[in-house]
């Protein structure tokens, strides 16, 4: 429960109503509650700690200028991881390619229905392989992440990334091995979420 002064916000659909209303109080619990998670998204499709920063204040931006369009106060927490891998794929595009690929933020559709990725590394050093995952080249990183890790298909990914479908598929193979690599480098016990 997020408390500030003494209007306190019991539930995720009182703090979506609150910053629908605009008001700061609950613009500044919805943004605390999201920090630490958020952030740790942006950290996986970043190069960088600052970059990760950036990406996290552009989706934040983001996220209250559009959060009047959030009809599910529920699903904020889909709807807000969303806009952040959206706006590190669009930092991805902008930074890597010379034109901008802008998305549109009216309609943004929650994340794959699938289960929690995450969930399959369970009983490894999770911090440890996401490391690894960072030391992969960008175009690899981004596509594993999109993959393993949000669920993604290879051709929504395609789609997100502005690339062929088979292109997706050769960056995952190419990245996993590539990950697989350093996973044994590491002596990190393989899983199946790898092979």
């Amino acid at each position: 429960m997020a408390l500030f002064g003494r209007k306190s916000y019991r539930t995720l659909t009182e703090l979506v109503v609150g910053c629908q209303q605009q008001q700061p109080r609950a613009q500044r619990a919805f943004y605390e509650r999201y920090q630490g998670r958020m952030l740790g998204v942006c950290v996986r499709y970043a190069r960088t700690v600052a970059e990760a920063e950036d990406i996290f204040q552009e989706a934040f931006l983001k996220v209250f200028a559009h959060i009047d369009q959030l009809t599910k106060p529920e699903s904020a927490d889909s709807w807000v991881k969303s806009i952040v891998v959206r706006t590190a794929i669009n930092y991805y595009n902008r930074t890597t390619r010379s034109e901008q690929h802008l998305t549109s933020y009216e309609a943004i559709s929650e994340p794959p229905a699938s289960e929690d990725h995450l969930l399959l590394l369970a009983g490894y050093d999770q911090e440890a392989l996401l490391g690894l995952l960072a030391r992969l080249p960008d175009a690899y990183r981004l596509v594993v992440n999109l993959y393993l890790i949000e669920g993604y298909t290879h051709a929504e990914i395609a789609e997100l990334l502005l690339i062929p479908e088979a292109t997706a598929r050769s960056r995952f193979s190419r990245g996993r091995q590539l990950l697989l690599t350093f996973v044994d480098q590491h002596g990190i016990q393989r899983h199946e979420f790898l092979g």
